[in-house]
């Protein structure tokens, strides 16, 4: 089994070229599903839909949101799809499980008032400060991920043009502008306060901690999550919540929806379609609440 595993690993990061994140989740998903329901060398060609179907239901009365639960059945199909091409299953038991429909619930986005409390809490006299705000203000600006914020090169950072590159997932660069308040928290950071994180030498990574090793997401989770609650913002904060925001708000300003789908890396458009339909939910509740009629 553990071999079986190990190969299907490699042949994520080699052959399907998935993020490490990506491939670290998808792990997690399966190995669950096995302990679960206590696959060995002698069970494991046995099993079934009824297996499957079974781990899915316990996963919903545990409470595991609906899309949760899909993302997990959508890793172990691959895995038994996998599974029959390297011979070791005659058919796949997901075939006919439907995946659970996943939640209509609307990505939750701040208004643009509470973004700019956000972005207005950090301390600019500070090193560690500074940094955070060009950290908060890099990521509205441009909606990268968290994994592309914190593992950013200071080579990929070009401010006289005005763009930064990402690696995205797959290993896809894509080129975002960068203007304004970005450039400004962002330059003020390079040569002002970056420095002062060096210990040895300066290292390749854009944003740096106290101890001058590079940002984690973890540590910018706690970061952002701290500076939400001295904004005085109720709901829970997160760096995603930055991406839909980004989003959310150049789409009520007028911009191409395909413009936002590169920015945002999205490898379909559907996938950026989500926000044109949260920006019409808001208008209707907006003309709800407002007209005489409504």
């Amino acid at each position: 089994m553990e071999k079986l595993l190990d190969d299907w690993i490699k042949y994520l990061v080699v052959d399907r070229n998935l993020s490490e994140n990506t491939v670290s989740a998808y792990q997690r998903d399966v190995r669950g599903y096995i302990e679960r329901v206590k696959a060995d060398r002698d069970n494991f060609e046995r099993l079934g839909p009824a297996s499957v179907t079974s781990y899915i239901k316990n996963l919903r009365a545990g409470g595991i949101s609906v899309r949760s639960t899909a993302r997990k059945l959508s890793a172990i199909r691959m895995f038994f799809r996998f599974c029959v091409t390297q011979n070791r299953l005659e058919s796949d038991p997901t075939e006919n499980i439907e995946t659970p429909g996943t939640s209509s619930r609307l990505p939750q986005v701040l208004n643009i008032g509470q973004v700019e409390a956000l972005l207005a809490q950090p301390d600019e006299s500070k090193p560690a400060c500074k940094r955070d705000g060009a950290m908060l203000e890099l990521l509205y600006s441009t909606g990268l991920r968290v994994s592309e914020l914190v593992n950013m090169k200071l080579e990929d950072v070009h401010m006289t043009p005005g763009y930064i590159l990402v690696m995205g997932k797959c290993s896809k660069e894509r080129m975002i502008p960068i203007v304004g308040r970005a450039v400004d928290k962002l330059s003020g950071y390079i040569t002002g306060a970056r420095p002062k994180f060096f210990k040895k030498k300066n290292p390749p990574e854009l944003f740096l901690t106290r101890l001058g090793g590079p940002m984690t997401r973890q540590m910018f989770w706690l970061t952002i999550k701290r500076y939400g609650r001295l904004a005085g913002i109720k709901r829970k904060i997160t760096p995603h919540l930055l991406r839909h925001s980004f989003a959310s708000h150049l789409l009520q300003g007028g911009a191409d929806l395909r413009a936002v789908q590169m920015m945002l890396g999205h490898a379909s458009v559907t996938s950026t379609q989500i926000y044109t339909h949260l920006n019409s939910w808001r208008l209707a509740e907006l003309h709800r609440k407002s007209h005489p009629r409504g």
